[in-house]
């Protein structure tokens, strides 16, 4: 399903409508669940998962190569594109005392922070325009605010969610400016404990937060898959009591998925469009073809994953012609005893179901049995 089907129900003129209700592909209501709307778009209560191509660094302070990221994320199917919103004077100070030193241990050691954020920073006056292509392209683009000048320059930019970094789960005045908007806010909860969590929800609800999605995350980079811990994803939904996704940043795209049969409802991953190109994220990015076969891999697994269902699919219906039953497989008299030598349980499944087999051994023809009949109580003294 691309971006523009998701919401073409709404009247992006005239406001956000209602959206039908998500069925999965055999016609059957999807599972309900809290859910929010991020611009025209249903998120969790069943929707389609909410793909979300992340920036971050990867246009390389290049808009020419920001836009090609936008239309390449459309491209490849993603639902949203997110950026960043920060100067490396929003985030730190320029020093390089042993405090603002990058250790060993990421594909940033070595640098000071001030360093890595004006290498990584997008530039504030491109993200109206890229916000107008990515529209353009029927998709919803958002950002990651790090302090409150950037909420208010992303209010006036009208973007239709916020997201909250996991590093600024911690930052509870943020958090309370960002839900003081009203919008929708997407938290991270990479290195948090539940308590963390549990404070940081409480901070955006006591704020007057109303639609509030919490990402499971890892904060290494790139993160190992043995500790991505993905139970922890209906735990969350069912303790917090909000939708759940998941930021990734493992390589690859199985963990993603994984995470979709789990019930994440949005996947956010890192996209570039080559990672032969240096910079600060693209380590650890999708390119286009990776991205595209996440997004084609979790549409299927939402497919897969259906309702609790203990009857026959649809397209299997027709296989039960070929179950095992019970056959004549020599000829047999009228009045002659059925034994296991001139009857037994073979495929097709026209004959007797095999749970009559005891039922029938002993009994006699009701009349002449050709071999390869399939046996029937009328055919049975």
């Amino acid at each position: 399903m691309t971006p523009a089907q998701q919401k073409s129900d709404v009247d992006r003129a005239g406001g956000i409508g209602e959206a039908r209700p998500h069925v999965h592909p055999n016609g059957e209501p999807a599972p309900a669940g809290p859910s929010v709307r991020i611009g025209g778009v249903q998120v969790g209560g069943g929707a389609p998962c909410f793909i979300v191509a992340e920036l971050s660094a990867n246009h390389n302070q290049e808009f020419e190569e920001a836009v090609r990221l936008i239309r390449a994320a459309a491209e490849c199917g993603a639902t949203a594109v997110k950026l960043q919103t920060y100067t490396p004077d929003t985030l730190t100070i320029d020093c390089h005392n042993e405090y603002f030193r990058i250790g060993a241990g990421t594909v940033w050691a070595g640098k000071n922070l001030y360093q890595l954020y004006g290498e990584a920073y997008t530039p504030w006056e491109w993200q109206p325009k890229l916000k107008r292509i990515a529209n353009e392209l029927g998709m919803e683009l958002f950002s990651t605010p790090f302090d409150e000048t950037a909420v208010d320059f992303l209010e006036e930019m009208g973007v239709p969610a916020y997201k909250i970094a996991s590093f600024e789960l911690v930052d509870l005045p943020l958090i309370r400016k960002v839900a003081s908007t009203g919008k929708p806010m997407i938290m991270s909860t990479g290195m948090a404990t539940v308590e963390e969590i549990d404070e940081a929800v409480s901070a955006a609800r006591e704020a007057d937060c109303a639609d509030l999605v919490l990402l499971k995350c890892n904060s290494a980079y790139p993160a190992p898959p043995e500790e991505m811990n993905l139970r922890t994803i209906p735990d969350m939904a069912a303790r917090f009591g909000v939708p759940v996704g998941l930021s990734d940043h493992t390589l690859g795209i199985a963990v993603p998925v994984a995470a979709v049969a789990l019930g994440a409802c949005m996947i956010e991953k890192h996209f570039t469009l080559s990672r032969a190109v240096p910079g600060p994220d693209s380590s650890f990015s999708l390119e286009p073809a990776e991205f595209k076969a996440m997004v084609e891999a979790v549409r299927v697994t939402e497919k897969a994953v259906g309702t609790v269902r203990y009857e026959p699919a649809g397209k299997e219906a027709a296989s039960r012609a070929f179950r095992r039953s019970l056959f004549a497989v020599h000829d047999i008299a009228a009045g002659e005893q059925l034994t296991p030598l001139n009857i037994r349980s073979i495929r097709p499944g026209n004959g007797l179901p095999p749970r009559h087999w005891n039922q029938v051994l002993g009994r006699r023809a009701a009349r002449e049995i050709t071999r390869g009949t399939p046996l029937t109580w009328d055919l049975i003294q």
